[in-house]
């Protein structure tokens, strides 16, 4: 955790350092306007610790300040780093070219006053957008056919929430937005694959109890993903059995007949000391092969013994990036990195886009949802 830490930090410092550089080239600040302007930069970077600090001192309207200025200008610093990076490769181009030539091609470059105000209104209108994206909940329809759903069962939905990250900025509002197309689709069986809650969730009065109002027949399971421990074990384990659902770790349980729900923990259980129940290999070794195995697994990582074991894995967590290009270096760590996939010995795994945000209040190219998934005979598909 403490390595991540200090990659993260040491990366997200020279993205601000990039972006000092280029206000500095495109203004004239003076003495006064870069003291402010490298102080604010500070406060920016320090932002996700003073966020944690604030919330653990119950102090909530400092922490939802901080969080909505310092998570937002994480998303505009990335955009903008990233478009600003296309323009200096594009000079780059331009300068080689001119040396291959052997001729002075500067009139083709931007000033540094154009170079920097371009990204900047790419960023501005790539970040409206993005934030009513984020807003914007999408349903995703997902068949799978199987020769273990009876005949009698003309179809059997499950719905997927994930990664919904409820905390200092998705409430509410967007809570009833997600619940609004969990009761649409009317499912046999509710699910989230971690990341629930973020932060310290002290005061998400009257969360669990909208979470708790959807009553499928066959029941409610989760597991955790990392924000649950990030969050304080305990209290994240409480809010979701007061949501109403049944925590998988480590553990399977049978429904509706013909299906085996198991549940693994993020892996980050391991850096808390809080590992429970059976490790997975053991865990689905005990399961049914007359009947049809989901796992719920926070991150899509396939175990190596879980072939020809479960059916269908349902996993969440790298929100396909959230913000393009962002999807690509999500995808380097997680290569299954959203939507289904269809592997040997009849295998499915579904990874959620998620269905909140995480940080930046802002998706671009990843529209958040809820999956739902019909289970049909395979004779039916």
């Amino acid at each position: 955790m403490s390595l991540f830490l200090v990659t993260f930090f040491l990366i997200y410092s020279s993205a601000h350092l990039y972006i000092f550089l280029k206000i500095k080239a495109a203004f004239t600040l003076g003495t006064a306007g870069t003291i402010a302007l490298i102080a604010f930069m500070v406060v920016m970077i320090c932002a996700p610790i003073l966020v944690r600090v604030s919330e653990r001192q119950g102090l909530e309207f400092l922490a939802r300040l901080l969080s909505y200025v310092g998570y937002t200008w994480m998303g505009l610093a990335f955009l903008f780093f990233t478009s600003s990076l296309c323009i200096d490769l594009y000079r780059f181009f331009v300068y080689v070219l001119g040396i291959i030539l052997r001729t002075n091609l500067a009139s083709l470059l931007p000033s540094s006053r154009l170079a920097f105000c371009i990204p900047a209104l790419v960023t501005a209108t790539i970040a409206i957008y993005g934030y009513f994206e984020a807003c914007s909940i999408r349903s995703e329809q997902v068949v799978i056919a199987s020769p273990k759903v009876p005949k009698e069962v003309k179809r059997f939905t499950i719905v997927q929430i994930s990664d919904v990250h409820l905390g200092l900025i998705v409430r509410e509002g967007r809570l009833q937005k997600i619940l609004g197309k969990v009761k649409e689709a009317q499912p046999d069986i509710l699910v989230s694959t971690g990341d629930l809650v973020d932060g310290q969730i002290d005061d998400l009065t009257g969360l669990a109890e909208l979470l708790n109002e959807i009553h499928p027949p066959f029941g409610k399971f989760a597991v955790t993903g990392n924000h649950e421990f990030y969050a304080g074990l305990d209290q994240a384990l409480r809010f979701t059995e007061r949501a109403g659902f049944t925590v998988l770790r480590g553990e399977a349980r049978d429904v509706a007949g013909f299906v085996t729900i198991a549940g693994v923990d993020d892996p980050t259980a391991r850096y808390f000391g809080a590992v429970r129940g059976a490790p997975e290999p053991r865990l689905l070794a005990g399961v049914s092969r007359e009947r049809l195995a989901l796992l719920l697994k926070h991150r899509p990582v396939i175990g190596e013994k879980a072939l020809g074991l479960i059916d269908v894995q349902l996993s969440g967590h790298t929100h396909k990036g959230q913000i393009f290009p962002f999807t690509y270096a999500s995808k380097a760590f997680f290569p299954y990195n959203a939507g289904l996939v269809s592997l040997p010995g009849n295998f499915y795994l579904y990874v959620s886009r998620g269905t909140g945000t995480w940080g930046p209040p802002i998706r671009f190219l990843a529209p958040p949802e809820v999956t739902i998934i019909t289970l049909v005979h395979a004779d039916r598909r």
